[in-house]
């Protein structure tokens, strides 16, 4: 797990937004200071040096819980990578 940043404030769209020292992957999972999940990363904007990233929640979240602690340390993890499944070729056989 990264230091991903610390959090601001929660949108009116009920996204958690936060203040990163690096660009986070998309998809990444967040964790609070408590190694509790809260969401993923949705979107990064902003300056590319500090940027910021929207989280969306889960609905495990406590929203009240998180709006109290504004300011508290976020973590990311990476993403985890989807398998391709490649299809194999059928071969005609000759008679």
């Amino acid at each position: 797990m990264k230091f991903l940043g610390n959090s601001l404030h929660i949108a009116n769209s009920g996204k958690l937004i936060a203040r990163s020292s690096q660009t986070p992957s998309s998809g990444g999972i967040v964790f609070d200071s408590n190694k509790n999940k809260i969401g993923k990363v949705s979107y990064v904007f902003g300056p590319t040096k500090q940027p910021y990233v929207s989280i969306r929640l889960f609905k495990s979240a406590d929203k009240d819980k998180i709006m109290r602690n504004c300011g508290e340390k976020l973590f990311v993890s990476k993403p985890k990578s989807k398998k391709h499944n490649k299809r194999r070729m059928k071969t005609r056989q000759k008679k």
